[in-house]
């Protein structure tokens, strides 16, 4: 089957064009700056595009999508739509497109601001666009809800739970979920008997713990500003720095919002950027400030596994994946050498050419195992597409 997978943003439209029997992705590309100086960037089977155009809407936006396929001759083979949503709520797996579920995404627009209305919208557009196609919302906060209570309360008054639904919900959950496959399949292990620590770390990052193929654990929280360190996100910080921060410096809640979603992580300690690639390449020449946040990336990430690893009776393999996870010898070989409690030995062979060579692994013989694992998380999203339409 080939699947149109679209993940509408707050002012963008990331596509591509799934063929489920391959695996392949036939086009992929990305609408952004909606609303202001629209721009897109594409490539099919047929060109490549990159230009400036003015886009007001995410109708626009997708219709610009529709126009590409077109031209690409694709959009007559496509057979179904699969929608990627940053928090699926209530939502325990993914769920085909409906009108409650629209409408249920608005009612939890607190939940993430910047992402579910967008994904009622962009949903809405697709449906008119593609009225003929079945479509299917793939939820990242789907896979974590099968943790525990114990995992997913805060220390607050209960009520809030109760009435507001404040828990842990996780994020990346189609990335964990893809890569938990991946890892077992690699290791020749059922995913039923099988327990893992899933590493994903781009400018987002999060840990979880799979046991038996189910998270039972996982370091974001009731957003994804929750855990680890990321590119311009704090990651876990005592509510009390806020309050100190709001009352000495001014700072009103949208302003303190701004400081830790878009001014905090790799970007704020180093001062420099919220790349890692720039910040281990700095921090190799001596920059203070790159030196400082690649510390600090590196020990919260060991502490939240080796945290996260309480969930687990035991660690078959620490998985990396996403951006960094996949391609940062410096990170890797930094946090294998942290976990040597965990019994983690690096292989600095294996490692430096990131596991392509040796079966995806990075660690020495005999010890703990940890491996790369590239994710997919549009092939997971077409595949769950697929398996809803049949």
């Amino acid at each position: 089957m080939r699947v149109l997978v679209l993940n509408c943003g707050s002012s963008s439209v990331k596509f591509a064009v799934i063929d489920t029997k391959t695996k392949e992705s036939l086009s992929s590309g990305l609408v952004e700056n909606i609303g202001v100086d629209g721009h897109v960037k594409a490539k099919g089977p047929v060109s490549k595009i990159d230009f400036k155009f003015s886009c007001a809407t995410h109708a626009e936006a997708v219709a610009e999508v529709q126009k590409y396929l077109t031209e690409q001759k694709l959009i007559d083979t496509i057979e179904a739509v699969g929608h990627r949503v940053v928090h699926g709520g209530k939502y325990i797996q993914s769920a085909p497109v409906t009108q409650e579920v629209i409408d249920y995404l608005r009612s939890i627009v607190l939940f993430a601001p910047l992402h579910e209305e967008a994904h009622a919208t962009g949903m809405e557009v697709a449906k008119k666009f593609f009225p003929k196609l079945p479509q299917v919302a793939v939820f990242d906060t789907a896979f974590h809800q099968t943790m525990p209570r114990k995992a997913f309360l805060y220390g607050i008054p209960y009520k809030f739970y109760t009435d507001y639904k404040i828990r842990r919900y996780g994020f990346h959950g189609t990335s964990h979920r893809y890569v938990t496959g991946e890892a077992c399949r690699i290791l020749g292990r059922k995913p039923e008997d099988t327990c893992l620590i899933t590493a994903h770390l781009g400018n987002g990052c999060s840990c979880s713990a799979i046991l038996n193929g189910k998270c039972v654990d996982t370091t974001m929280g009731f957003t994804p500003l929750d855990g680890l360190v990321m590119g311009t996100r704090s990651g876990s910080l005592d509510p009390a720095i806020l309050f100190f921060i709001s009352k000495r410096c001014g700072y009103d809640i949208d302003r303190l919002d701004k400081m830790v979603n878009k001014e905090s992580g790799l970007l704020g300690l180093s001062g420099l950027s919220n790349d890692m690639r720039t910040i281990t390449q700095a921090a190799s020449e001596g920059h203070e400030g790159a030196q400082i946040a690649l510390e600090v990336f590196c020990y919260k990430l060991c502490r939240e596994i080796g945290g996260i690893a309480m969930a687990l009776p035991r660690i078959d393999a620490l998985v990396f994946t996403g951006g960094i996870g996949e391609n940062s010898v410096v990170v890797r070989e930094r946090v294998m050498n942290g976990l040597g409690l965990l019994g983690y030995k690096i292989d600095t062979a294996r490692n430096a050419k990131n596991g392509k060579e040796s079966g995806h692994l990075i660690s020495q013989d005999g010890t703990s195992k940890a491996m790369v694992v590239a994710t997919n998380e549009e092939l997971l999203i077409a595949l769950d597409t697929e398996a809803f339409v049949k």
